[in-house]
């Protein structure tokens, strides 16, 4: 349901409740970890070399450059073509999983639709599991650019993500509100900045950069009075022992969003009749550094049942040049078909969820997947390639 915001707001930077534990970590002699939660440009897409020339990379440059290389890890979450709600559902393995996390940064504002349903059940969903699963960790929202993010009036996805960031006190930056500003200046254009509009190229990586690196020298210079003004806010908390605590105390925004989103691997299922395990070793792949075992069938009527207890359940296929059509149905439910396949799907593997519809209520749910033996007509065949089982 897209819904439009007239707010005009082209500020770059919100700190709110700032990142005490950040300014902690970087006025002793901690160690500090980062995770990049995010899609291609998170990923690093755009940049000559993205472990070296991204914004993600020269971030990570800058800590080690303020705290000694030793001291700081960071991780690339980043998966491009994936929106919040596929970064909910990935948040543990790719992220918390991982060892203790001091600081996440969380950017979909281009990869996630113009539904602000969607987007507040992903975006609070990673919120309140991160909360939730790893309450030391502190959040900072980030905002790229891409058309529908540029403009004079704040930009639906950028409005619906600071929705989220204002209810539960998390800072954000507003990489597209800079840019922005720089073009209605008249000192860059886009296009010299994102040749496709989407991904930048070294000089708007390092803009990116630039405009976090202000925001943590900002957190820091401003951290005693951020945190007073924030006690203000959440003075309630006291009584519970942490801000955490009373933070998810809260009613969420959306109640079906996605806190205890999970995904599973495919050779858990068990229950099977046509697949068997795989991996891609040989296929063209893009958007997926992880390991590529999944469950792989060529054979019309193929099925695999699973069994989850959540509010909703899905799927993680690698979609690609020969992929077919299947249907699923949930507790015995009409089966109800699903064609991933569309104009990526003819150049590359690449992973694409599928969530069934959400339940009123968290309950028992099997989950049956069929393949229909049918196809896109661009498609060459009618193989699915089962990744993950998902479930919230």
């Amino acid at each position: 349901m897209q819904q439009r915001n007239n707010n005009t707001d082209n500020s770059t930077i919100q700190l709110r409740k700032g990142m005490p534990r950040f300014c902690h970590i970087m006025t002793s002699k901690e160690p500090i970890t980062a995770a990049f939660l995010g899609g291609s440009i998170t990923e690093g897409a755009g940049a000559s070399n993205p472990d070296a020339t991204s914004w993600r990379a020269l971030t990570e440059k800058y800590l080690q450059a303020r705290l000694g290389k030793d001291r700081v890890t960071c991780i690339n979450a980043g998966v491009g073509g994936t929106n919040s709600a596929f970064g909910a559902h990935r948040l543990a393995e790719h992220v918390l999983m991982q060892g203790p996390i001091d600081v996440l940064f969380v950017e979909f504002a281009v990869n996630d639709d113009l539904d602000r349903e969607a987007s507040i059940r992903g975006m609070e969903g990673i919120v309140r599991k991160c909360l939730r699963e790893s309450p030391h960790t502190e959040i900072c929202f980030i905002y790229t650019a891409a058309d529908k993010n540029l403009g004079g009036r704040m930009p639906f996805n950028i409005a619906v993500h600071e929705e989220i960031a204002a209810y539960y006190s998390i800072p954000s930056v507003n990489f597209a509100a800079e840019i922005y500003n720089l073009i209605a200046a008249g000192q860059t254009s886009w296009e010299e900045l994102a040749p496709d509009h989407y991904h930048p190229n070294d000089q708007g990586h390092a803009l990116y950069a630039n405009c976090l690196i202000a925001f943590l020298q900002e957190v820091e210079r401003k951290h005693p009075a951020v945190v007073e003004a924030a006690s203000e806010t959440v003075s309630e908390a006291t009584s519970e022992g942490t801000v955490v605590s009373f933070l998810l105390s809260r009613p969420p925004l959306d109640g079906s969003n996605y806190e205890f989103a999970r995904m599973g691997k495919a050779e858990e299922i068990s229950e099977l009749r046509g697949f068997e395990m795989t991996r891609l070793d040989n296929g063209p792949l893009i958007n997926w550094r992880y390991d590529t075992a999944h469950l792989l069938t060529y054979q019309a009527d193929a099925t695999f049942t699973f069994t989850v207890h959540g509010q909703s359940a899905g799927i993680c296929m690698l979609c690609g040049p020969d992929t077919g059509i299947f249907e699923y149905s949930v507790n015995e439910e009409p089966f109800q078909s699903v064609n991933l396949f569309d104009e990526w799907s003819l150049l590359a593997y690449r992973p694409v969820i599928a969530i069934f519809p959400v339940q009123k209520d968290r309950r028992q749910m099997t989950v049956t997947v069929r393949n229909t033996g049918r196809k896109d007509d661009r498609s060459t065949g009618i193989s699915l390639h089962i990744m993950k089982w998902l479930v919230n």
